[in-house]
């Protein structure tokens, strides 16, 4: 029996008008529908006439969900898999489903569309011949920074999606860790209340203090200005100047990360191995 084809399918991010008349003509023709939220997806489909068999995939059933649709495309079945929006297998869990496919001789085919990544950087007025997608930094405090901080040299634009609740916080940790970058953050992308909010990461900070934050959220920061790290040898020269200051430890690494681009790790480590040395 021949195996069926799993189509990943980008829906609207926000307006309907962005489906494509593939993707609205291929989820009439599937015969299962695999959604990120069913309730969600149902108000998509019906609206454009779509009525087809639906079941969830997400985060928390993906592993005894994705055995029953690798079963049901070694049946013969074809099967769409959306997300809530955007392009689905970009920081959700559906790229597992198409690692198995593809390990289960399974045709994968993608049906592009909307991507709020890409959406953001278009408009970004940032430069776009070379970004890194970071997707969604971790939720504790301390992770966040520390993720932040491995990135502080990144010569390339980093794009990052982040909800509206930890918006500030994260754009604070920015600012400490990467400097006053230029930065943009795009909300409520393709929608009613669309916005871009440009500038000096202060700026952009001062842009959203005092507001109740609504809605999807990427972040766009600008690349390190200098091409290279300065070599860890400079690094060993300003943390010693500092400490001979009188500054603390913890105050002499976030110092000389924010002046050098160094991983404030990195610059930790070194400035430990110089305490050792001083005893």
């Amino acid at each position: 029996m021949k195996s069926g084809t799993l189509f990943i399918i980008a829906t609207p991010i926000g307006n309907l008008e962005d489906m494509t008349f593939r993707a609205v003509r291929i989820l009439k023709e599937v015969d299962l529908v695999a959604a990120e939220d069913t309730r969600h997806s149902r108000k998509l489909l019906t609206h454009f006439g779509i009525s087809r068999p639906l079941t969830s995939y997400y985060d928390h059933n993906q592993n005894f969900k994705g055995n029953y649709l690798l079963e049901r495309l070694q049946a013969g079945d074809s099967v769409a898999l959306i997300s809530d929006a955007g392009t689905p297998c970009i920081s959700d869990p559906g790229y597992q489903l198409v690692r198995d496919a593809v390990a289960a001789g399974i045709t994968v085919v993608p049906v592009p569309g909307p991507s709020a990544a890409i959406t953001a950087l278009s408009a970004a007025g940032l430069p776009t011949d070379s970004f890194v997608f970071a997707g969604f930094l971790p939720n504790r405090a301390g992770k966040r920074r520390e993720k932040l901080s491995s990135l502080a040299g990144e010569q390339r634009v980093m794009v990052f999606y982040e909800s509206p609740n930890r918006l500030l916080a994260t754009l604070a940790d920015m600012l400490e860790l990467f400097g006053p970058r230029e930065s943009v953050v795009a909300r409520e992308l393709t929608k009613i209340y669309e916005e871009f909010v440009r500038g000096p990461l202060p700026v952009v900070i001062a842009g959203f203090e005092g507001r109740q934050i609504k809605g999807e959220v990427v972040i766009l920061v600008a690349p390190a200005d200098t091409p290279d790290a300065p070599p860890i040898v400079a690094v060993s020269d300003m943390l010693r100047r500092c400490l001979a200051e009188g500054v603390s430890l913890k105050d002499a690494v976030k110092r000389v990360s924010l002046e050098t681009g160094q991983s404030r790790s990195a610059v930790y480590d070194e400035a430990v191995r110089l305490k050792g040395e001083s005893r």
